[in-house]
């Protein structure tokens, strides 16, 4: 009987193994492990105990039938009732023989033979059955850790996707926030831009303004002038009629014409200086005429230093101009190149006006105006001889906002806005210039 008791150590074991009670079924795993504690002491008993023999073999089979029992009646022990297809063939033929053994030994003993052979059979069958279950249970268990795993990854990516589509939709919600905000900036950076625009064409037009008022000043000296000599003539006039002296009269009337003329004249000098300021002034058209790009550049470059003569007092500086008559009228928005070209002049006369400060008498500031045509192209050349542009901010003068001059002495719009302009005309705006020297400015404008 002690292979019946240490099958059922084996039964108790095989089933705590396979059905992992120890971490599943912690209640079961307690009393399978004390049906191994009492098969072992069973199997000392039958062996050295001979008294409790004649009780042991029934106690085996109640142990191999409380397993078969759990097997089969337990929801728990549903994994391992393939176990029980294995085992029960040899219970059967094992509780038959003892049963026929008990109650008749001499058919028992005659029939020895067969019984053997039947538990035999049946041992052969349980331990081919156990192999089967086991290879059967290692890839149930493989299949499960697979479907476990696959599930596991499943779930891994559905968190993953789930954090994903969280981080995409607050990420959208940033560049959303952060587009609005972008646009916002730029629409306050538009508007700025519009400002400072504004504010150097009126800074312009300030230049301008002290220059057109000596410029005006002038001719209308001479009207006033004129005018008060005719009045004088007109008076000696009379005097002369009534004394009946014709030929003095006839002088008289002559000078009184010739002065007119001169009124005239300078009234309409006046009256250009004004037009001229005016189209300064307002919004350009846009619409190109045909201009004397000689008479524009020499009236910006007068008005140009009188208006910083009228500013400053102390300022002086030589002009030279070289202007070739053969150029003839370009087709140009006359309010913006002369816009470029006062921004040019004015800058030239600030860059001598700086150096002067440097050097003194020693110095003679000079700012020169040149215009000569190549091949279908004209072109205006300013030039000064002052400090020049340092190679490092060579590249970025064209640049808007960037000024080499103090806080409040510049926009930084005036090349930049220059240099737009030439370049809608289909021209090009350059500089040559050599550090502690001169610079020189030269636009090329298309002739057609």
């Amino acid at each position: 009987m002690v292979g019946e008791f240490l099958l059922a150590f084996f039964m108790f074991r095989y089933l705590r193994r396979s059905l992992k009670t120890s971490d599943l079924l912690p209640r079961w795993d307690k009393i399978l492990l004390g049906g191994m504690v009492a098969s072992l002491a069973l199997i000392v008993a039958e062996t050295v105990v001979h008294p409790f023999r004649p009780f042991t073999p029934w106690v085996a089979y109640l142990f191999l039938f409380y397993i078969v029992y759990l097997i089969y009646r337990k929801e728990e022990f549903k994994q391992a009732r393939s176990f029980l297809i294995a085992i029960f063939p040899y219970i059967v033929a094992s509780l038959l023989g003892r049963i026929v053994e008990t109650i008749n030994e001499d058919f028992y003993r005659s029939w020895n033979n067969y019984f053997e052979v039947a538990i035999g059979f049946s041992f052969i069958w349980m331990i081919v059955m156990l192999i089967i279950t086991n290879k059967q249970r290692k890839a149930l268990a493989k299949e499960k850790e697979k479907t476990q795993e696959e599930e596991r990854q499943k779930s891994i990516m559905t968190t993953l996707k789930a954090e994903l589509e969280v981080q995409v939709a607050e990420r959208t919600a940033e560049i959303t926030l952060q587009k609005e905000e972008l646009q916002h900036a730029l629409d306050d950076l538009k508007s700025t831009q519009a400002q400072l625009i504004q504010a150097e064409k009126m800074a312009s037009l300030g230049e301008l303004t002290a220059g057109i008022a000596h410029e005006i000043q002038n001719p209308l000296n001479f009207v006033n002038n004129f005018s008060e000599v005719n009045t004088e003539l007109i008076v000696e006039l009379k005097h002369e009629i009534e004394k009946g002296n014709l030929e003095e009269v006839k002088i008289i009337a002559d000078d009184i014409a010739a002065n007119e003329e001169k009124i005239n004249h300078h009234g309409k000098r006046a009256d250009a200086i004004v037009k001229g300021m005016l189209q300064h002034s307002r919004s350009s058209s846009g619409v190109k005429e045909l201009t004397d790009i000689n008479e524009l550049t020499d009236e910006y470059l007068r008005l140009a230093y009188h208006g910083l003569r009228a500013k400053d007092k102390s300022f002086n500086a030589t002009m030279k101009t070289d202007y070739d008559v053969s150029i003839g009228n370009v087709n140009i928005i006359p309010q913006d190149i002369g816009r470029v070209v006062l921004n040019l002049i004015t800058n030239a006369f600030y860059a001598v006006t700086e150096k002067t400060k440097e050097l003194g008498d020693s110095y003679e500031p000079t700012v020169s105006v040149k215009t000569k045509k190549i091949l279908n192209k004209i072109e205006v050349q300013i030039s000064d001889n002052g400090n020049g542009i340092p190679p490092k901010v060579l590249d970025k003068i064209f640049q808007p906002f960037f000024t080499t001059k103090p806080t409040g002495h510049g926009t930084g719009l005036g090349l930049s806005l220059s240099y737009d302009i030439v370049k809608a005309h289909g021209g090009t705006l350059k500089v040559e210039t050599k550090e502690g020297e001169r610079s020189v400015f030269i636009i090329q404008l298309p002739t057609k």
